[in-house]
């Protein structure tokens, strides 16, 4: 399968990070090839960022990890979908989904704030 991934003219695929028990989706990232085989070597997920122009290590910095449950493609194999047990927030926000910014009639409303973590060490 990951040979057949139609990755895109930067040999990126769309990522979803879902948490696995309630379903709540907590972000959308890209992933290469380097990021997918570390993600399934390592079971924590690897994005590649795309300003950073580098791998990123969901967490790394932040404590905030993501343990990955289940890996799922999608019917034509053009996404990805990591079912994870979100360790902290999931947005550089500080909330837990990076979808807090929701449509109600004629406004677009904040519907959560950001969790209070404590401080990592690495975060110092």
């Amino acid at each position: 399968m990951l040979a057949n991934l139609p990755f895109d003219r930067q040999g990126l695929v769309a990522a979803i990070a879902q948490q696995f028990d309630t379903r709540e989706v907590l972000m959308l990232a890209w992933m290469d090839r380097a990021a997918i085989d570390e993600t399934l070597a390592t079971g924590f997920a690897c994005y590649w960022s795309r300003s950073r122009q580098a791998l990123w290590r969901k967490g790394e910095t932040s404590g905030c990890r993501q343990r990955v449950v289940e890996t799922r493609f999608d019917c034509d194999g053009d996404a990805i979908l990591l079912l994870v047990d979100q360790l902290g927030g999931a947005c550089h926000t500080g909330r837990r989904s990076c979808f807090y910014n929701a449509v109600k009639k004629d406004r677009v409303a904040v519907i959560s704030t950001p969790l209070q973590l404590p401080i990592h060490q690495n975060q110092k």
